[in-house]
């Protein structure tokens, strides 16, 4: 993200607030195998590309990889996104079913409905991606399946914070025009450390005085919801749209809210 927003004339500042840790236990993944190979699960939904090769790489401890991509092969199987989609394609796995953009879980049911896929009386197994996709489990009962959840990696904050905290404290310096969330994590991760530090409400305040830009409709949810404004989110959800959307709307934006 730094060189597209150097390429388009601005300074970039990049402060982590996540990485993803490996889940140390791996049960989840090998009960969701016993039930698939026993003909137990009848849809397979991938939400992350980081997940879906994660939970291949804990497979092949135990078994090989052709054993995984022959059994995942007898499964109709739904992606959230592109980054599944290069996953299964590195490893020769059928694509049923492909969400479109903005790649959100409603856009993973509308693919299902627009399939006609039946959901009553199934069992579907979801991949989670960080946390558990609570919307997407709702909907899904309600439509009459039964979910089973395979977590294998969790949202955790970067083992040094100091970048971030520096970010936030020049936020709240207003040294900063626009701010760029490119996940709904990101966001809660920032208030956590700004709690830490004492500067919560100060760095709320600083945020919604620069541009916030939104990768997404989760993300912009997610903004909305921690009391965040956000100020514009690109038809496309992905870095580069975001940027250039940025940094050909900004300094109107910033103009508009250094006028109120």
């Amino acid at each position: 993200m730094a060189s597209l927003i150097r390429r388009q004339g601005g300074e970039p500042t990049i402060a982590p607030s996540m990485r993803e840790a490996p889940l140390e236990k791996h049960e989840p993944v090998f009960e969701f195998w016993k039930r698939l190979t026993a003909g137990e699960i009848d849809l397979v939904i991938l939400m992350t590309g980081v997940g879906t090769q994660a939970m291949f790489d804990v497979l092949t401890t135990r078994m090989s990889r052709e054993d995984v991509v022959a059994e995942m092969n007898r499964h109709p199987v739904c992606i959230r996104g592109p980054k599944p989609a290069v996953v299964l394609r590195n490893w020769t796995v059928r694509i049923d079913h492909r969400a479109p953009e903005p790649n959100t879980w409603r856009e993973v049911l509308t693919i299902l409905d627009a399939n006609a896929v039946p959901l009553s009386g199934t069992t579907v197994a979801v991949q989670e991606y960080g946390k558990p996709s609570i919307e997407l489990y709702d909907e899904l009962r309600r439509r009459g399946a039964t979910v089973v959840t395979v977590p294998v990696y969790r949202w955790e904050l970067p083992a040094d914070l100091e970048p971030l905290k520096d970010a936030i404290r020049r936020c709240v310096a207003g040294e900063f025009d626009a701010l760029l969330f490119t996940s709904a994590q990101q966001a809660h991760h920032v208030l956590q450390v700004a709690d830490q530090i004492g500067l919560r409400e100060q760095w709320l305040a600083a945020a919604n005085r620069c541009v916030i830009g939104s990768i997404g409709p989760t993300a912009t949810e997610t903004l909305v919801e921690l009391n965040l404004k956000p100020d514009l989110e690109p038809d496309h959800p992905k870095m580069g749209p975001l940027v250039s959307e940025t940094m050909s709307k900004a300094p109107s934006l910033l103009s508009a809210k250094q006028s109120q």
